[in-house]
């Protein structure tokens, strides 16, 4: 059997790989190796592995729908903690996930402080963001950690799941945002990325939520 070390793979944006029969304990042994400042993202389910290089595209539409979500959080007055693609994992769900980003909402006061995460004591994200443009998120490592609400941007437009009975269901809206039309906003902000710079757009998006919550006082 020949043994590679991770250093020995060349990864190119927008490529990805797939490892199988790789245990708990291996799992632990390729994060260790890609070290907490890795540019790759991972997604880790029943022994299967799989290693992404997210391309510029992907990287610059995750950032701007990242920032969406804190204009609205910051114009709702929603208290909540941001932890980007920190990798979640429990050993006894046989699951690990590195979102593109992700929020704590309802639990951010649990988490204020916290620079170690431990899924046995501490809750999953409370909304979660992948961004898919060379490969498709698969739900099972989101479903087993149980992330309630699941945002995925693909061919142009946002895409909600959000958790019941632990399976994703879609939604036209999001819990956490109800009041605003946050498929449509957020399809047509990052559509305008090729044509309009991001601080545009950020403006033009916090007047628009700033007029639809002023309307609805």
């Amino acid at each position: 059997m020949v043994t590679l070390q991770l250093r020995q793979l060349v990864m190119q944006p927008g490529q990805q790989i797939q490892l199988q029969d790789v245990n708990w304990t291996e799992f632990e042994a390729i994060l260790d190796e890609l070290g907490d400042r890795h540019s790759t993202r991972i997604a880790y389910f029943e022994q299967v592995l799989e290693i992404r290089m997210p391309l510029p595209k992907h990287e610059k539409a995750k950032v701007l729908i990242g920032d969406m979500v804190k204009i609205l959080l910051e114009e709702l007055d929603i208290e909540n903690e941001g932890f980007g693609s920190s990798t979640f994992k429990r050993a006894d769900r046989a699951a690990g996930i590195e979102p593109d980003e992700c929020f704590y909402i309802e639990n951010a006061a649990a988490m204020i402080g916290k620079e170690r995460l431990d899924l046995t004591l501490d809750p999953p994200p409370d909304l979660a963001i992948e961004v898919d443009v060379t490969s498709k998120t698969s739900l099972s490592a989101y479903q087993a950690l149980g992330v309630p609400e699941l945002w995925r941007f693909e061919d142009g437009c946002l895409r909600i799941s959000v958790l019941h009975k632990g399976q994703y269901q879609d939604a036209l809206t999001s819990p956490h945002f109800p009041q605003i039309d946050v498929v449509g906003l957020v399809s047509e902000g990052v559509g305008r990325s090729q044509t309009e710079s991001r601080s545009q757009i950020l403006k033009a998006f916090r007047q628009t939520i700033q007029t639809l919550l002023s309307k609805q006082k």
